[in-house]
């Protein structure tokens, strides 16, 4: 499973929206309407998924599938 398909799968589980409902290139607020404390949990889902650490500030309810993504990618490669 690619980055960004996982951050897909990881989200969709944990907010407990429809796969379609969350859309690649809208934030994350656009697309499923996150608030603070959904986007904390999301934080800490994606850091034991990926098992990398996220900061809040790099990830907030502005970011898209794919800002979280290549965020993501981009720490794995390090």
């Amino acid at each position: 499973m690619d980055t960004k398909s996982k951050v897909r799968d990881v989200l969709v589980n944990l907010l407990k929206v429809k796969p379609d409902e969350l859309k690649d290139d809208l934030t994350l607020q656009e697309s499923i309407g996150v608030d603070s404390t959904e986007m904390v949990e999301s934080v800490i889902a994606l850091e034991k998924s990926f098992g990398v650490k996220l900061s809040p500030k790099e990830i907030t309810k502005n970011s898209t599938v794919n800002d979280i993504a290549n965020n993501i990618q981009s720490k794995l490669a390090k």
